[in-house]
């Protein structure tokens, strides 16, 4: 197969765990004679120091032009720091959701029988547990009117009923797939636009009458997710919910340098880890790539390399299981290995297998 790939490195870490998710494509190319290029492309914090936007035109022409986007991360600290700028790398971020039309984020949430130890949760909690959150992604407070001023400031949480009939769409569809169990994430005990969510999903449920559909209210659903995670099979909720539902999501893992995740809409599909730039540790050879390589083998499984997504994980398996790991979750006493040497263990399985 062959296949373009827009890579976007963005900031902090980015481009150290970029470079070990592209080994990671180059291994699984060379083994299964596919062709894959790539077209690098400016966001965040260095678009915006180049050319004074945090997702410039060229970017999102290269972007459209690919079959799809592998992206690491964006933020930095001047920017966090400085509650007067007027131009964020977030916004970005915010922009190129919404030029691609990625309006769902699809993240699995499953754990690593050898890393339980590393989640704050008790082993008999989490072991097993394994779902999808399905978040909303270009509408909600983040994309809604906004006002501010020194005494005064809003965000509207808007959402029009086409918006939330694709989302709910695309979660029954993944219900479907999996053990067909969908939970419906929202507040509408108190928002308006959570009950036109509620609404609108059970009027969509008789035409998925194999899925069993629950509702749960935010607060529980977050405090649930953590005391009962083996209860979700498809979690699907608007933007901000799904936001910080899914960084609460690290604590079963143990790590958000694990988790990878997929953005799905009306253009390219785009892929990334679900963390940060963690720009304290740029440069440093501290940051977990795994996460990097996972969106690679699901940027892999979209197209159907089924195989060769497999074989990704099972490389990043086997790592974990020899203790080839990145100090946030490496055994006490263990050896030390940076983002280069994980990323070239890997690779060196992929080759060898």
């Amino acid at each position: 197969m062959n296949l373009n790939i827009a890579v976007l490195p963005g900031d902090g870490i980015g481009p150290e765990i970029m470079k070990q998710g592209v080994a990671v494509l180059e291994a699984i190319a060379k083994k299964f004679n596919h062709q894959f290029s790539y077209k690098e492309a400016l966001a965040g914090a260095h678009a915006i120091d180049a050319v004074g936007d945090p997702f410039p035109e060229e970017t999102f022409k290269t972007c459209m032009d690919a079959d799809a986007v592998l992206f690491a991360a964006v933020g930095d600290p001047r920017f966090d720091n400085d509650p007067t700028a007027k131009v964020r790398p977030e916004q970005g971020l915010l922009a190129m959701r919404k030029k691609l039309g990625l309006f769902a984020n699809v993240r699995p949430v499953a754990t690593f029988d050898c890393l339980l130890h590393k989640s704050p949760l008790k082993d008999e909690l989490i072991k097993g547990a394994d779902f999808v959150v399905i978040r909303e992604l270009t509408g909600g407070m983040y994309f809604g009117e906004k006002y501010q001023d020194n005494d005064k400031a809003y965000d509207t949480d808007i959402y029009s009923r086409p918006e939330i009939e694709r989302i709910l769409k695309v979660a029954f569809e993944f219900a479907m797939k999996r053990n067909k169990h969908l939970t419906v994430v929202d507040k509408a005990n108190v928002l308006a636009s959570s009950r036109l969510w509620r609404q609108i999903a059970k009027e969509m449920e008789p035409q998925y009458p194999e899925v069993t559909t629950d509702y749960m209210f935010i607060d529980n659903a977050s405090m649930r997710v953590l005391t009962e995670p083996r209860f979700f099979d498809v979690i699907v909720t608007e933007n901000t919910f799904g936001d910080i539902l899914t960084d609460e999501t690290s604590c079963i893992t143990g790590s958000m340098g694990l988790q990878p995740s997929a953005s799905l809409g009306e253009h390219t599909p785009l892929f990334e880890p679900v963390h940060g730039s963690w720009p304290q540790a740029a440069g440093k050879n501290l940051a977990n790539p795994i996460a990097q390589i996972l969106s690679a083998a699901m940027l892999l499984e979209h197209f159907g390399l089924k195989e060769e997504g497999a074989l990704i994980r099972k490389a990043v398996d086997a790592s974990l299981d020899a203790d080839v790991r990145t100090p946030e979750i490496q055994v006490e006493g263990g050896k030390h290995y940076g983002t280069t040497e994980v990323g070239a263990w890997i690779v060196d399985y992929i080759e060898k297998a």
